[in-house]
C-alpha cells in the first residue's frame, strides 16, 4: 500500500523559506507524477507544484516562488518554498498516484480530484 509521510512544516516569518519533504513507501516516484497541494482553513484545495516522470513540472501560476523537486533515490519528493507570505499559510499535502499516468500529466497533473494517494499534510504558518 502506498504511503505518503510528509514533513518540515512549521512557523516562519514573511519572507522567509521553507523545504518540505514527503516520503513515499512502496511507490516508485521516478516513474509517476506527483504534486502538492494545499488548503487554508474555510477555502478550497489549491494547486502548487506537480512534477512528471520526467521531471518536467508545472505550476499554476507562470513564475512561481516555490520549486518542486525529487530525489528518486531517497522516494522524497521536496518543495522548496521562498519569498513566503502570510497567505501562503496552509496544511501542505503532497500526492501520488495519478490516473492515466504520465500520459495525462498536462492536463491532470494541478488537479487533486485525478490523485489516488495523499498524505496525512504538514502544517505552514507564515507570520507577517
Amino acid at each position: 500500500q502506498v504511503q505518503l509521510v510528509e514533513s518540515g512544516g512549521g512557523s516562519v516569518q514573511a519572507g522567509g523559506s521553507l523545504r518540505l519533504s514527503c516520503e513515499a513507501s512502496a511507490y516508485t516516484i521516478n516513474i509517476n507524477p506527483m504534486g502538492w497541494f494545499r488548503q487554508a482553513p474555510g477555502k478550497g484545495r489549491e494547486a502548487v507544484a506537480a512534477i512528471d516522470s520526467d521531471g518536467s513540472t508545472s505550476y499554476p501560476n507562470s513564475v512561481s516562488r516555490f520549486t518542486i523537486s525529487r530525489d528518486n533515490a531517497k522516494k522524497t519528493l521536496y518543495l522548496q518554498m521562498n519569498s513566503l507570505k502570510p497567505e501562503d499559510s496552509a496544511m501542505y499535502y503532497c500526492a501520488a498516484g495519478l490516473i492515466g499516468g504520465s500520459g495525462y500529466f498536462r492536463r491532470r497533473g494541478l488537479i487533486g480530484s485525478w490523485y489516488r494517494y495523499w498524505g496525512q499534510g504538514t502544517q505552514v504558518t507564515v507570520s507577517s
